[in-house]
């Protein structure tokens, strides 16, 4: 397939200004595209102003004053426009030494060329960086258009298994395909807590419900109207706010203060005999060593743009995030995580696919990734 293609040209003095998106043999333009539209909902093709090199191989006749000649006619290369000011060039095919020297896998076939616009915020951080965008923007983090679009080529890259190459530092981004295991099931039904324990406990027999493992049985002693803050230099349990908001906005009759009590713990009461519909739950497995996997299940807002004007979307979307949870959490947003998070990472995996398989077999719907990106069941 990539043989087809016109050549990335590799010459041109501005490539290595620009992001490029390098992916391996066989992913078809169509798949790019999709992942486009599932982030942006404008996205489509247009012709690309990018100029392309003359390629062998490409022959039309074209009719000159002393006769007739042959030149070579460079293939038609479209872009992906995504956003305003941003449209994604390609696909070019690229040999394994262009790769190579542009930073990109030898593995590397096809390369989309990214012209956006170049806008920067302040320095990072410190801290996680799974994506690697704080080590190849060390001056300053994309921002606005810029910011949306890289995160897009980084996920597609995780999606397709390829590389990002970042325009000026030249830095690449390999990002781990089995770095983001989380799921999300996107359906129109809502499955009380105890029909979805049961579901998951098909799959995984120890889940349970996530309840709360102690109740609030009213302020620690020593604050509020009772405090003594200050003397003697001891400072109020819990800090002194609760005594000041007191002091400003609490009722000093002491018969209106407890009939007020008494109608609250009334309405406490009559909840707790009678609780309104759960709106959320959350569903918990606990994998030891491997950490847990959690099922959260609320109402959905933000739907990916593939599923916002479906006919089953119109009334509302419940989603189920089948979510990872590690021993060290912030492991999660390593770059470069270690051997045992991977390996426990690797365990956990087939049981994120199994769970979210049972669920879209009891409820339909579709699943996502966690970059939004629709996935087939099938491939679970």
């Amino acid at each position: 397939m990539a043989d087809a293609l016109p050549r990335l040209n590799v010459k041109d003095p501005g490539i290595r200004d620009r992001h490029l998106l390098g992916l391996p043999d066989g992913i078809a333009v169509d798949e790019v595209e999709v992942l486009a539209i599932s982030r942006f909902a404008q996205a489509h093709w247009e012709e690309s102003t990018q100029d392309v090199p003359q390629q062998r191989g490409f022959v039309r006749p074209v009719t000159a004053a002393l006769g007739i000649r042959a030149v070579s006619a460079a293939p038609a290369v479209r872009a992906l426009r995504l956003a305003r000011l941003s449209a994604l060039s390609g696909p070019f095919s690229v040999s394994p030494e262009d790769a190579v020297g542009l930073g990109l896998p030898a593995s590397t076939a096809v390369v989309y060329d990214l012209d956006c616009p170049r806008e920067r915020g302040d320095r990072p951080y410190p801290g996680g960086d799974r994506d690697g965008l704080k080590r190849a923007f060390p001056d300053g983090l994309p921002v606005r258009e810029e910011e949306r679009v890289v995160q897009w080529l980084v996920a597609c890259a995780r999606r397709l298994g390829g590389a990002v190459r970042v325009g000026g530092s030249g830095v690449v981004l390999t990002p781990d395909v089995d770095g983001a295991i989380d799921l999300t099931l996107l359906t129109d039904r809502w499955l009380e807590p105890s029909e979805a324990l049961g579901v998951v406990q098909t799959v995984v027999p120890r889940a349970r419900l996530s309840e709360p493992t102690s109740r609030w049985e009213g302020p620690m002693p020593g604050v509020g109207r009772g405090s003594t803050s200050g003397a003697g230099g001891i400072t109020e349990a819990g800090g002194s706010g609760l005594r000041a908001a007191l002091e400003q906005y609490g009722v000093d009759d002491e018969v209106e203060r407890a009939r007020l009590m008494a109608e609250a713990a009334a309405f406490d009461e009559l909840m707790l005999a009678s609780p309104p519909p759960a709106e959320s739950y959350g569903i918990l497995v606990d994998l030891g060593v491997d950490g847990t996997i959690s099922v959260e299940a609320a109402a959905e807002t933000e739907l990916p743009p593939l599923l916002r004007d479906l006919p089953w979307t119109a009334d509302g979307v419940v989603a189920y995030r089948v979510h990872w949870e590690p021993l060290l959490v912030e492991e999660l947003e390593m770059e470069k995580p270690s051997f045992p998070h991977k390996v426990a990472r690797g365990r956990a995996a087939p049981q994120v696919q199994a769970v979210t398989r049972a669920l879209h077999g009891v409820l339909g719907g579709e699943i996502a990734d966690e970059a939004d990106f629709l996935v087939d069941p099938a491939d679970l």
